[in-house]
C-alpha cells in the first residue's frame, strides 16, 4: 500500500529533479490572495457560476475573520508569503502511463499503483494544487458508483455537488475554513448509490511537493442508504525551509443504515502547518469510523466533527499523534447527539518526545432529544522524557439524565522500571523504549487497513531514532 515516509526511499538527486524541473511541465506558480486571482483560478476550471460566488464570499469572510485565540500560535502565518496556487499538469488523466514522468515517479515510491493493482477498487493522487489521476474500476463504473476528482465532479455532476457542497462544513466556520472555500483545488469526490457494498477500499493521496506553497483540496463523499465504504486517505511532503499550508476539507454523508469507515495517515513534513477541517452527517442506523494517524507537521489543528443526527447512529474514533522536537500536534474531536439511542466509541493515543507538544480536546454535546445514549471516551497519553507536554481538554455538555457516559484520561512517562526490566532480559535502553511504544500504539494500529498499520510502526520507528522529516 501507500508508502507515506517517501523521502526515506528518494536520494537527494532525484528530489532535486522534482523541485527544479518544474515536473517536465509548464509550472503555473500564484501568490497572494485577491478578487482577480479567485475568478481567475475558478475561469480556468470551467466551474459553474454559483461556484464561483462560494469563493467570493469566502475570501471576504477570510479577511474579515480572526485567527484562533486558542491553542497553538499561527499568528506568523503571512499568506502573501505563501503559493495560493501551483499547477504541475495540464489535465488530469485516467491512464497511469499518461502522468508525467517524474510525477510517476513519486506516486511508484509511495507504492500507489501497485496498491491499486492488488487492493484497490480505484485512486486517485494529488500532486500540489491539481489532481493528477484519478481512476476507477469498470465494475464499480457499471454499479453507478462515482469517484472522480473534485473538479471534474464540478463540472459533470454540478447539481450533486451543489446540493451537498458546503453543507457540512459552512463558509464561516472559521477564518480557515473560508480560505480553503476561497483557493479550494483538488480533492475528490465519491458517491456509493443506494444499497452498494464495496469489499475493496478506494484511496486519494495527496502529495505537496512545492516549497513554500499551500495545498487547499477538497473531499466530498456521499454513502447513500444501506451501503457500506471504505476510503483511504494518505498525506505527505519533503522537508523544506519554508513554511508549507494545508488547509483541506473533507464533508462527508453518511445515510440512513449505511456506513463508512475513513482512514487517514498523515505524515507531512515539519515546515507544515496542517489547519484542516473534517466533519460528518450520520443519519438513522448509520456509522461513522474515524481512523486516523497524525504524524509530522510544525502545528496541526484538526478536530473531526460527527452529528449523529438519526436514531441508532453510531461514531468511532480511533487516532494516534507522535510529536517530537519542534511540533505541536492540537488534535481531538468534536460530537453530537442530536438523536436517541446513538453511540460514540473514543480512543485516542498520543506520544511525545523532546519537548514536542501534544494536546486532545473533545468537545461532547448531547442534546435533551438524545436519551438512551452511550458515549464512552479513553485518552491515553505517554511522554518519553521530562521536556515533552500532553495536555488532555475535555469539554462535555450533557443536557439529558437519561444517558451512559464515560471519560477516562491517562497521562505519564515511560516506565523506568519497564525499560530495566527489558533490559536486564537482553534488550538495549533503545530497543526496550521502542518495544514500550509499539506495544502502547498497538492497539491504534490493529484499526487501520493491514499495510497502513504497518507504515504507522514504520513512522514511529523513524521517529524514535529521530530521522523523520
Amino acid at each position: 500500500m501507500a508508502k507515506t515516509d517517501v523521502d526515506n526511499y528518494l536520494d537527494q538527486d532525484t528530489r532535486n529533479v522534482y523541485n527544479e524541473k518544474a515536473y517536465n511541465t509548464t509550472l503555473k506558480k500564484q501568490y497572494g490572495l485577491t478578487e482577480d486571482l479567485i475568478t481567475e483560478l475558478s475561469k480556468e476550471k470551467g466551474e459553474p457560476d454559483w461556484a464561483l460566488d462560494i469563493r467570493l464570499k469566502a475570501l471576504d469572510a477570510y479577511y474579515k475573520m480572526e485567527n484562533p485565540n486558542w491553542g497553538p500560535d499561527i499568528s506568523y502565518l503571512d499568506i502573501n508569503n505563501i503559493a495560493t496556487y501551483v499547477k504541475p499538469v495540464d489535465r488530469e488523466v485516467k491512464s497511469w502511463d499518461d502522468v508525467p514522468e517524474d510525477i510517476k515517479n513519486v506516486f511508484d515510491k509511495l507504492g500507489i499503483p501497485e496498491a491499486e493493482k492488488q487492493a484497490l477498487a480505484g485512486s486517485g493522487a494529488q500532486f500540489d494544487s491539481e489532481t493528477v489521476y484519478h481512476n476507477l474500476s469498470d465494475d464499480l463504473k457499471e454499479k453507478g458508483i462515482i469517484y472522480t476528482s473534485f473538479d471534474e465532479a464540478l463540472r459533470e455532476y454540478p447539481d450533486l455537488v451543489h446540493e451537498y457542497f458546503t453543507k457540512a462544513v459552512p463558509i464561516y466556520d472559521h477564518k480557515y475554513i473560508a480560505l480553503h472555500y476561497a483557493l479550494f483545488s483538488g480533492g475528490s469526490f465519491v458517491y456509493i448509490p443506494k444499497n452498494t457494498k464495496l469489499d475493496r477500499p478506494l484511496q486519494s493521496y495527496f502529495r505537496l511537493n512545492e516549497a513554500g506553497a499551500g495545498q487547499f483540496e477538497h473531499t466530498l463523499i456521499i454513502v447513500d442508504e444501506g451501503s457500506e465504504l471504505q476510503f483511504i486517505e494518505g498525506c505527505s511532503a519533503p522537508g523544506y525551509n519554508e513554511l508549507n499550508l494545508h488547509a483541506g476539507c473533507v464533508e462527508l454523508f453518511v445515510k440512513r443504515g449505511a456506513t463508512l469507515r475513513f482512514s487517514t495517515i498523515e505524515n507531512w513534513s515539519k515546515n507544515m502547518l496542517n489547519l484542516n477541517t473534517k466533519k460528518c452527517y450520520v443519519e438513522e442506523n448509520g456509522k461513522i469510523e474515524w481512523i486516523m494517524g497524525s504524524f509530522g507537521s510544525k502545528v496541526s489543528m484538526l478536530y473531526p466533527l460527527s452529528v449523529l443526527n438519526g436514531r441508532g447512529s453510531i461514531c468511532e474514533f480511533t487516532n494516534i499523534s507522535f510529536a517530537g522536537n519542534g511540533q505541536n500536534l492540537d488534535t481531538g474531536l468534536k460530537i453530537i447527539h442530536n438523536a436517541p439511542n446513538t453511540k460514540s466509541i473514543v480512543n485516542s493515543k498520543s506520544i511525545s518526545k523532546d519537548g514536542g507538544i501534544c494536546t486532545f480536546r473533545s468537545n461532547v454535546l448531547v442534546k435533551k432529544n438524545a436519551i438512551n445514549s452511550k458515549l464512552a471516551l479513553s485518552c491515553e497519553s505517554l511522554m518519553l522524557d521530562s521536556i515533552s507536554r500532553s495536555d488532555t481538554i475535555p469539554c462535555n455538555t450533557i443536557e439529558t439524565d437519561n444517558v451512559e457516559f464515560s471519560h477516562e484520561a491517562t497521562i505519564g512517562k515511560i516506565s523506568e522500571e519497564s525499560i530495566y526490566y527489558l533490559m536486564s532480559r537482553g534488550l538495549s535502553e533503545e530497543d526496550a523504549k521502542s518495544l514500550i511504544v509499539r506495544g502502547f500504539a498497538e492497539p491504534i494500529a490493529k484499526a487501520f487497513p493491514v499495510e497502513y498499520a504497518v507504515e504507522m510502526n514504520r513512522l514511529i520507528e523513524l521517529e524514535l531514532e529521530g530521522t523523520i522529516g
